[in-house]
């Protein structure tokens, strides 16, 4: 059986991301930015100086140091600014960045981008997150997050310039740390995440994990909490935030992506996640990943993993 941690672990490490870098500098003087209404996840980390962070519905604003980072995962409203004031923060102007400079008294150094979750069990997950996380360069329990953000360090001063490949990367993997160092410290989080905590939902999830394939229903997925259906999902639902059937769809996905990407055909792999026929699967691949189940298995042949 899985461990309670382990299960965690696996949905953490299968979060399915792209990190991609929007920007690489430094702002001087009085300024704010946002990337607020764009409808994406960000990230902006602070390499360089301070400057303070302004979200809609805070009390105070945030100061952030070299070495904090601030993960948004929702389309928040908020800003950064050289200023502490939130109306003084919104009035300054927006201003181009300057490029890094190792040797700068003052501005603040930034590395800026988003995140894209992908569909399915990765939303899933990330809808039980918290709205925006903070990475403190000082955290005693963040010394692999530090070591990673070390590394971010190193690259932003690599001259000519920095990877943005390199950069994204460990980005990416900081994040992954962030998330995990946030479970372990027992905030309070929702979705597929409060399920893996408790050991009933979890014992339910280890088996839809291992077997996607089953003819699962209402009732079998009840017996294996012990709970009566009508109570099971109730007690779902308030803890994941989705119905079993939406978690078991999401799980299915998942596993028929692998199953694609190694090379599976559509009929197989169809059979394998619980489809009687390849229509039913096609559909309900095309409806939750966004592309044919054949097109998709074409796009990564030959592609690693």
């Amino acid at each position: 059986m899985i461990s309670s941690s382990h299960l965690i672990d696996w949905l953490l490490e299968g979060l399915e991301l792209d990190a991609s870098l929007f920007h690489i500098g430094r702002y001087c003087g009085g300024w704010h930015a946002s990337t607020q209404g764009m409808g994406r996840a960000s990230f902006h980390l602070v390499v360089q100086g301070h400057c303070w962070l302004h979200i809609d519905g805070q009390p105070q604003a945030v100061r952030l140091e070299s070495g904090d980072a601030v993960f948004l995962l929702r389309d928040l409203g908020y800003r950064l600014s050289s200023d502490q004031d939130p109306d003084t923060a919104c009035a300054l102007p927006r201003q181009l960045m300057q490029p890094l400079d190792e040797g700068a008294h003052d501005g603040v150094g930034l590395v800026c981008g988003f995140f894209h979750f992908q569909s399915g069990l990765s939303s899933l997950i990330v809808e039980g997150l918290a709205q925006w996380i903070l990475l403190r360069a000082q955290e005693p329990a963040g010394h692999a997050a530090r070591a990673l953000f070390e590394l971010i360090l190193e690259e932003c001063r690599r001259l000519p310039a920095p990877s943005q490949t390199v950069l994204e990367r460990l980005t990416h993997l900081l994040f992954l740390y962030v998330l995990r160092q946030q479970v372990q410290a027992g905030d309070s989080l929702g979705g597929l995440v409060a399920l893996a905590r408790q050991p009933a939902s979890a014992a339910l999830l280890e088996q839809l994990i291992e077997r996607p394939g089953q003819a699962w229903t209402l009732e079998s997925m009840a017996a294996c909490t012990g709970l009566s259906r009508s109570a099971f999902f109730k007690r779902f639902n308030e803890l994941a935030g989705q119905s079993p059937g939406q978690v078991l769809l999401a799980l299915r996905m998942r596993h028929a992506g692998q199953l694609l990407r190694a090379g599976n055909t559509v009929e197989q792999v169809g059979a394998q996640v619980g489809y009687q026929s390849v229509a039913a699967f096609t559909r309900a691949f095309a409806k939750a990943v966004g592309v044919q189940p054949g097109a998709y298995r074409k796009q990564h042949e030959g592609r690693p993993g």
